[in-house]
């Protein structure tokens, strides 16, 4: 990860969400109305109990009014265990419309106690903008 990513936290549950999101102008195509988004999430399991992501919903918005909703299991063909104090990374991205836009959502988890619960992703904006030292 580069370290001028903007970073957006949430913790729900004892669960915490940290995600960078990054414009990548290299596989952009702005004429063509396709600006490509990165996004790396780290799940760090703050709680005393051993627990499994199962699944995760997203809420995909632009500026242009254009949403999706995007729901799976696991993420990216993972539906990772996490003990107290284990973390899971891994990365993904999107498409948008528009250069200016949004994503939230939540993933869903079991205990070993078989009750699930919901933790919260927090809302990151994704904003087509070439970094400074990409404009040399």
């Amino acid at each position: 990860m580069i370290d001028t990513l903007p970073i957006y936290t949430k913790e729900t549950h004892g669960i915490r969400i940290i995600v960078r999101p990054q414009y990548l102008d290299e596989h952009s195509e702005p004429p063509q109305r396709q600006y490509v988004f990165a996004y790396f999430v780290r799940i760090e399991n703050r709680s005393r109990r051993t627990v499994q992501l199962l699944s995760r919903r997203w809420h995909i918005c632009d500026s242009i009014g254009e949403e999706q909703e995007v729901m799976g299991d696991g993420v990216v063909g993972q539906q990772p265990v996490l003990r107290p104090g284990d973390t899971h990374e891994y990365h993904s991205f999107c498409i948008l419309k528009s250069r200016l836009g949004y994503m939230e959502g939540a993933y869903r988890f079991i205990g070993r106690d078989d009750v699930l619960f919901e933790v919260e992703i927090p809302r990151f904006d994704l904003v087509a903008d070439r970094s400074p030292f990409l404009s040399a």
